[in-house]
């Protein structure tokens, strides 16, 4: 680490930020910065983005600045572990990643999907071989968080990249029980989203069996009609979850008919309320209950008159 430390990064990454255009309600914040290639070439350090993929074969002698975007978290100087990186990630959109080997393959057991170690043939930096992988920036950003065991919620990722990840951490057999635990931070920030996207977060959830997932995304559901899911939604979802989530509006309209279905309790008779005017009360309170329990369901208003003896 000492002879990364004294870098002079300050010339080596000329940052300027590069969001990526992807829809959201809130914009995701940009994962990499870009730094000038050609002019860390020129300089003595370690280059960066590595020197094999510093220039493309279209540039030209007159194109004095090639930039190239690197993750603003995994970055060379990072203080992520404390190693320095041994391996490069590239994304699909061209994103440099600076990773640990041990790391990634004592969270994956396929070896990272076959890709670790990596191949004598692969392309090599001053800090490792450098691996292209078919995911998007977004999407890696997210599963070498987790890997990492760091939460990403300050990109404000969109849900879309979220369940893109799930499906990646499938790919390199990345165990979802684990890494997307009950209060681990990939957990935190999909449930985090349960407001507003509580149905497609509840079938991202059932699809890969995470129960503890679904458990607190249900809550979300109760005012959902179920007349209106779809038959691809329900496919998604699957026979299990889908039959959770109809008992659990079955059980919460059965639980509130045995509240209110039965009627007060009868008291001594007074001058004012005998035991004719008892009666009159239950059926009253048969009648009212009967039809809120018929009619109830999450989400609906209903004016209370309350009768005092």
């Amino acid at each position: 680490m000492s002879s990364m430390e004294n870098t002079d990064w300050d010339f080596v990454l000329q940052f300027v930020s590069e969001p990526l255009d992807l829809e959201m309600p809130v914009p995701e914040k940009p994962i990499c910065e870009r730094t000038d290639s050609l002019n860390s070439m020129a300089l003595t350090q370690v280059p960066t983005p590595p020197e094999s993929f510093a220039a493309s074969p279209v540039d030209s002698p007159q194109d004095e600045n090639t930039f190239v975007s690197v993750s603003t978290t995994f970055f060379p100087g990072a203080q992520n572990h404390s190693h320095p990186p041994d391996l490069v990630l590239l994304s699909s959109d061209s994103v440099f990643f600076y990773v640990h080997i041990h790391v990634l393959l004592s969270a994956s057991s396929n070896n990272f999907n076959s890709l670790l170690p990596p191949s004598s043939k692969a392309k090599t930096s001053p800090m490792g071989p450098v691996i292209c992988v078919p995911e998007p920036s977004a999407t890696l950003n997210i599963l070498l968080h987790t890997v990492y065991d760091m939460s990403c919620s300050h990109y404000s990722p969109s849900f879309e990249s979220l369940a893109a990840t799930l499906s990646a951490m499938v790919t390199y057999a990345i165990s979802l029980r684990t890494y997307v635990a009950r209060a681990t931070p990939l957990h935190t920030l999909l449930l985090s989203y349960a407001p507003l996207y509580p149905l497609e977060l509840y079938a991202l959830a059932a699809s890969y069996d995470l129960y503890d997932l679904a458990v607190p995304t249900s809550s979300h559901l109760l005012s959902f009609s179920l007349a209106s899911l779809t038959d691809e939604m329900a496919e998604r979802i699957g026979p299990t979850y889908l039959k959770r989530l109809f008992f659990l509006h079955f059980g919460r309209a059965d639980a509130l008919k045995r509240l209110l279905l039965p009627p007060p309790h009868p008291h001594p008779p007074t001058p004012t309320c005998d035991f004719l005017e008892q009666k009159k009360l239950t059926r009253a309170w048969a009648l009212a209950s009967a039809y809120l329990a018929w009619d109830a369901r999450p989400g609906r208003n209903f004016a209370t008159a309350v009768v005092s003896n």
